[in-house]
């Protein structure tokens, strides 16, 4: 097996030009089609840390892991009843986003996003859209709507 680490740019670029051939394809209903991008690395190394049912404690062991791993160097939230306001600053994929504006096209997708969401999904068992994605000046700003709980036979 290969361990060299394959560079960044490299692989910032393949994930941009997925994104866009999706996007061409599918326009904005490919939004709708990349939630579940990063499951397999939320279930390997996300998942095994969620103990807690609280919200305060699921969104500090997704910050913490996307911190360690260098993901993002920083990572803030604000919930407002169903509005959960993140703030990533320092995200290796944000050249992606920068990109997708480059080309007129709004982001659309976001892993440490989906991180968020499919834990929430996971431990609450509650719906979560990734609502909107600012790419701001030093962070990129998420707006994520927590639903109700899913209704049940029981």
């Amino acid at each position: 097996m290969n361990t060299k680490n394959v560079p960044l740019d490299y692989s910032n670029s393949l994930m941009y030009e997925l994104e866009k051939a999706f996007w061409d394809e599918r326009g904005k209903g490919a939004r709708f089609r990349m939630t579940k991008v990063g499951t397999e690395y939320f279930n390997e190394k996300v998942m095994p840390l969620l103990q807690s049912k609280e919200i305060e404690d699921i969104l500090g062991k997704i910050k913490g892991v996307l911190q360690t791993e260098g993901i993002t160097e920083d990572i803030s939230y604000n919930r407002e009843e169903r509005l959960l306001k993140i703030g990533v600053k320092g995200c290796i994929h944000r050249s992606v986003e920068e990109r997708m504006l480059g080309k007129g096209i709004e982001p659309f997708t976001c892993i440490p996003a989906n991180l968020f969401v499919l834990a929430i999904e996971e431990k609450l068992d509650i719906p979560v859209e990734l609502a909107e994605i600012k790419v701001e000046e030093g962070a990129c700003q998420l707006l994520l709507v927590l639903f109700e709980k899913r209704p049940s036979l029981d």
